[in-house]
């Protein structure tokens, strides 16, 4: 328990953001909305269970998620032995990262936290976790002011560079600057849209639905049974309905010669 705990607790503090300049989402572009359909798609979890496995699980672990856990995407043992676990890794362990964490640390200047629970730990009035994670993974790009070379526009100033970048292709952002409407005298910098500098292997379509996979994933992950959860309540409220309609009749029946 105190291990989750820790984790959420870094989870949130990753989303919050790892340098002290860092802006909460709210304050800046409005989240995304992400197509909740995918979570229910066995096809798209799947798909983002590798992409978390080939990008993420580099310098991020999923310390409770076990990979046999993933059975129940529908993938069998032989599968995600053979596509989705490292060779020193066995079927039954959790999914750790290899990197040394004060090497992280000197790095990017942050330990990177566990993703377990990540989606639902950047929850907000904004959104959902998983709105933000789908803006978050789309808003890169290109910024030499920064340590990494990257910046992003849901989470200004940030620490993490752009793991999915061979995909997306490098961006640059525009801007245009406006008066202030309340002080003509003052000007503020007004984000326009984003200029391809360079391609990457995926078209923007793709990679928006590579994202929305792996962001599914990750929402999956923090609650694996949500959608037993999801459906078992709709099972259950079909139920009370029409144990209500028994009930009333019965109640009818029993008071109807009572005067």
């Amino acid at each position: 328990m105190k291990k989750l705990i820790l984790s959420l607790l870094a989870s949130m503090a990753f989303a919050l953001g790892m340098s002290s300049g860092a802006q909460a989402a709210e304050g800046g572009i409005p989240w995304d909305r992400f197509p909740m359909e995918r979570l229910t798609d066995r096809t798209a979890l799947q798909n983002g269970a590798k992409l978390f496995v080939n990008y993420c699980l580099n310098c991020h672990s999923a310390a409770f998620m076990r990979y046999n856990r993933l059975r129940d995407l529908g993938l069998t043992e032989e599968q995600i032995k053979n596509n989705l676990t490292f060779a020193t890794e066995k079927i039954g362990e959790t999914m750790k990262v290899a990197m040394d964490p004060k090497q992280a640390k000197d790095w990017f200047g942050a330990t990177p936290p566990d993703l377990t629970v990540i989606a639902r730990s950047r929850a907000g009035h904004a959104g959902t976790g998983a709105d933000y994670l789908y803006t978050y993974l789309r808003t890169y790009y290109r910024d030499e002011t920064k340590a990494t070379g990257w910046n992003n526009l849901a989470f200004p100033n940030v620490g993490m560079p752009h793991a999915l970048w061979e995909l997306q292709g490098q961006r640059a952002a525009k801007y245009v600057e406006e008066k202030d409407p309340h002080d003509p005298s003052k000007t503020h910098h007004k984000f326009v849209g984003f200029e391809q500098l360079t391609p990457g292997t995926m078209t923007p379509q793709q990679y928006d639905a590579a994202v929305a996979d792996l962001v599914a994933f990750l929402q999956w992950m923090g609650e694996p049974a949500q959608n037993d959860r999801i459906r078992l309540g709709v099972w259950v409220l079909i139920f009370l309905a029409f144990f209500t309609v028994i009930a009333w009749r019965l109640n009818a029946a029993y008071w109807k010669d009572v005067k």
